[in-house]
């Protein structure tokens, strides 16, 4: 067996019963998704099993190792480890309590309680931030595959970015881009195959749909439909719902443009937690974001800028 921590102070054993994972953490046993046996005696994990004999499921396993490796920010969800071993291919991450984004705004009311328009903001910002982070010169890539479901909520709701396996390092000057084979080759169908279930072509950009030219824009547009479904509640593409209601950004647009029918698209189960006002600047916010002209969305530092701004805004917007 194969394995590498990234952390020390404890023992990690990896033993295999079937399909069952095992993780030894100094005391106690403790199976995945599960916190340890007694409080305080381990940490919590999280372990995500690849196919080895998938091209796909190779290549982002080292992808997410190449990059969780080096970068650390409070929103980014931490690898702890990673093994390989008779063909599955592991990742161990920090446990993240309150699961994902979308299980919150599209799960059973029963499992998962409804966030407040507080929190959303909040998460947005969280987002923003480290989506911003991950841009930033120093850094210099591009996630790719900005959605509710990569997006992770701690015990205190805040966000965490997860799965870097579609991070892309970033090309040079905001009019650069990556050349990719989106459109005609392997890697339209490596990404198709990983991602599509979750609805992932709703949040690509329509310049790298349509010409595989990929930039930091393509993050920033995938945000704005992260805010859009924030306010809605709804996802981005829904087939039980009417086909002029399908598709969450053009439903949406039309009526975010007007702030007399903002409402209609805000969540009515947040209904009396936000100012007209406050919304109206979160739908110019994401309006911007989804501009079908790269060049005219904001850059996420911008955006960072606006959400900061909007975090306390009860408190001054009379």
């Amino acid at each position: 067996m194969c394995y590498k921590l990234l952390q020390g102070d404890f023992v990690l054993m990896i033993l295999w019963v079937e399909v069952v994972l095992v993780m030894c953490l100094r005391v106690g046993l403790m199976s995945r998704h599960l916190p340890p046996t007694e409080p305080g005696t381990g940490m919590a994990i999280a372990v995500k099993r690849n196919d080895q004999k998938s091209r796909q499921g190779h290549s982002e396993w080292l992808n997410e190792i190449k990059y969780l490796r080096r970068l650390r920010h409070p929103n980014i969800v931490k690898l702890i480890g990673y093994s390989s071993e008779n063909n599955h291919l592991i990742l161990v991450y920090e446990f993240i309590g309150k699961g994902s984004l979308a299980s919150h705004l599209y799960g059973s009311p029963s499992k998962c309680e409804t966030l407040s328009w507080t929190i959303r903001k909040k998460v947005a910002l969280d987002v923003a931030k480290v989506l911003a982070f991950l841009h930033s010169d120093e850094v210099h890539v591009i996630y790719r595959d900005v959605k509710t479901s990569n997006i992770l909520l701690d015990s205190n709701y805040n966000a965490k970015l997860g799965d870097f396996g579609l991070v892309r390092n970033g090309p040079e000057g905001h009019e650069s881009y990556v050349s990719t084979t989106l459109i005609k080759g392997a890697e339209r169908d490596e990404s198709h195959v990983s991602t599509s279930r979750n609805g992932t072509l709703g949040y690509v950009s329509p310049e790298y749909l349509n010409t595989g030219r990929l930039t930091k824009k393509n993050d920033v547009y995938g945000f704005g439909v992260v805010l859009r479904e924030l306010m809605s509640g709804r996802h981005v593409l829904d087939t039980n719902r009417p086909k002029r209601k399908y598709h969450l950004v053009n439903w949406a647009k039309p009526l975010l443009i007007d702030r007399k029918r903002i409402s209609k698209v805000m969540d009515a189960r947040i209904k009396g937690q936000y100012s007209e006002r406050e919304t109206g600047r979160i739908a110019h916010l994401a309006i911007q974001c989804l501009s079908v002209e790269p060049k005219l969305r904001p850059t996420m530092d911008e955006v960072v800028r606006s959400l900061e701004h909007l975090q306390d805004y009860k408190t001054h917007r009379r």
